[in-house]
């Protein structure tokens, strides 16, 4: 069990990692959100079905493949950025149970995989994307909780209002809660691209609305955390989500542009 507490808002609680057993196997509640994410997701695609002309058994297909190619993906980024721990400890790399897997590795696998599937089935793929971000952003905010669970995916030491109390190594401190953070933003873009998505103007606008808000919240989330990947000195995914952040608020404003100049 481990003590938490947020100060600022008067709370303290007794976390425990594990949700329950069975037959002696530990379920943890990092895998129950992670798993109810892609549920909630699933079945919220489930209304959505016939917008943008795409078929809800379609979205089903691809969750089935989706879910464990980004699961394994999202495992292997991870991996390839901590290579010196599991090259000594090779066993931990299928313990997924403590966390360790990387959101990027897990969008990358799922494109690739839409790509590889809208060519095969001949379908438009921004409008496959159009109809999932937003809920990729809504199953983002639900699997952080996790971290939560796990006491994990947080930052420096802070004086900040909803600072957490934790005891790490036997010493406690009040950090950021930065997994709350990364919660709070992506559940706001999750509802505004929900309103977003039905006056988008061309195919592609609510993926790269996507792409430009949660490579800005990332960036500055990564910028306070103390359990970066890195390469050298430099923070993959804060490097990553700032590229994101960039490149598709250039998109954006090259589409606004164009759009004026034939309306014009």
């Amino acid at each position: 069990m481990n003590p938490i507490t947020f100060p600022g808002l008067n709370i303290s609680l007794l976390i425990d990692r594990v949700a329950f057993q069975i037959g002696g196997i530990e379920i943890y509640w990092y895998a129950i959100l992670i798993v109810s994410a892609f549920i909630i997701a699933l079945l919220l695609c489930k209304k959505d079905d016939g917008k943008y002309q795409i078929r809800f058994d379609d979205i089903l297909n691809l969750f089935v493949l989706i879910i464990p190619i980004s699961i394994i993906c999202a495992r292997l980024y991870y991996i390839v950025f901590k290579l010196d721990y599991y090259i000594q400890n090779p066993l931990q790399i299928f313990n997924i149970r403590n966390g360790g897997l990387a959101i990027y590795g897990g969008i990358i696998g799922a494109v690739v995989t839409i790509i590889i599937y809208c060519k095969k089935k001949k379908m438009n793929v921004f409008d496959i994307f159009d109809y999932v971000v937003p809920y990729l952003a809504l199953g983002q905010a639900i699997g952080r909780w996790g971290n939560f669970f796990n006491v994990e995916a947080y930052g420096g030491i802070t004086s900040h209002f909803l600072r957490m109390g934790i005891i790490e190594n036997g010493i406690y401190m009040e950090v950021h809660p930065t997994f709350l953070y990364e919660s709070i933003g992506t559940f706001c873009i999750f509802i505004l691209l929900y309103f977003l998505r039905n006056k988008r103007k061309y195919k592609g606008q609510i993926t790269f609305i996507y792409l430009a808000l949660y490579g800005l919240l990332r960036a500055m989330i990564e910028g306070l955390r103390t359990d970066s990947l890195m390469l050298g000195n430099i923070r993959i995914s804060q490097l990553v989500s700032i590229i994101l952040c960039i490149t598709f608020i250039g998109t954006l404003i090259y589409q606004h542009r164009k759009k004026r100049i034939k309306e014009n």
